[in-house]
């Protein structure tokens, strides 16, 4: 275990979008990654949504990979990965909803399976392995969920039973927000959105506002504040002993998933130039030992 002092490193956004139907969760998604990237050629879509991303092509010339049921968590991932060997920027995931409540989503996969808890057992790391997919992306990613009303039924020992309005609730496993950079909710058709979620500090406890390209120039401000991973990057190219990569791997554990591969590239290139340093020392000791037989000879 080691204590160190905390710091700031550029991190990959990861921004959620909820809302009811017609509220404009895509138009929204669409309208932060271009602030974010600046170059709709740097965007793709992956629609859930029988092609409604498509509505909003007059916007720029953005990527499109619809995606059709069953919507299982590995197709999701295998989309996210097309997206990511695309040299993409941001990925827009339009909706998650259908991984979680879709046809051949989580909870049909549950059913299937039998419908006990036990069977959560085998769905669970299945959607998790998404989760994951999502937060060790090296892309930034938006992500829209769908939300519905919340009912519970409330009854006391004499009086009649009464359904209760909550609210409204993302329809994808509980606990995602948490994942999040920033959570969106959209809360009518004008577009108004408020922060659920915020660990930028920018818009939690704001006015309700409309999402534009300007929201996403500000989270990409706040995304590049501190070391880049471009600067790790260099560290761990310029370094030329394993037990520098050691001290590389623990000095900036915060972003330890991204630079991780980064690592154990450089150690494979470190041993193989070691075991050609070694092969080249013997061969050079062996041709001295031949040369030395022949002088004395």
């Amino acid at each position: 275990m080691i204590l160190e002092q905390a710091k700031r490193h550029q991190v990959k956004l990861r921004l959620g979008l909820s809302g009811a139907s017609g509220f404009g969760k895509s138009y929204s998604a669409l309208l932060l990654a271009y602030g974010i990237t600046n170059d709709w050629n740097k965007i793709a879509v992956i629609d859930t949504e029988n092609g409604s991303a498509s509505l909003y092509a007059h916007l720029g010339g953005y990527n499109v990979l619809s995606l059709n049921d069953p919507y299982s968590p590995e197709r999701y991932i295998q989309a996210i990965k097309a997206c990511e060997e695309s040299d993409i920027a941001v990925i827009i995931i339009d909706s998650i909803t259908h991984e979680w409540n879709g046809k051949g989503g989580c909870l049909q996969i549950h059913e299937q399976l039998g419908g006990r808890f036990q069977d959560w057992g085998k769905v669970s790391p299945r959607h998790q392995s998404f989760i994951d997919a999502i937060l060790k992306s090296k892309c930034h990613v938006i992500t829209t969920t769908r939300r519905k009303v919340d009912y519970s039924i409330d009854s006391t020992q004499n009086g009649p039973a009464k359904v209760v309005k909550h609210g409204t609730k993302e329809i994808t496993r509980e606990g995602f927000e948490y994942e999040l950079t920033v959570n969106f909710e959209l809360i009518n058709d004008s577009h108004l959105c408020k922060a659920s979620k915020d660990r930028t500090g920018l818009f939690m406890d704001k006015p309700e506002f409309i999402i534009n390209a300007a929201t996403g120039r500000k989270l990409i401000a706040w995304c590049n504040e501190g070391i880049s991973i471009d600067d790790i990057r260099q560290e761990i190219e310029n370094c030329i002993k394993i037990e520098g990569l050691k001290h590389l791997y623990a000095k900036y554990s915060s972003v330890k998933n991204e630079i991780k591969p980064l690592i154990i590239k450089r150690k494979q290139e470190l041993e193989a130039l070691s075991n050609q340093l070694v092969e080249t020392k013997d061969i050079v000791e062996s041709q001295n030992t031949e040369i030395n037989g022949t002088d004395s000879k």
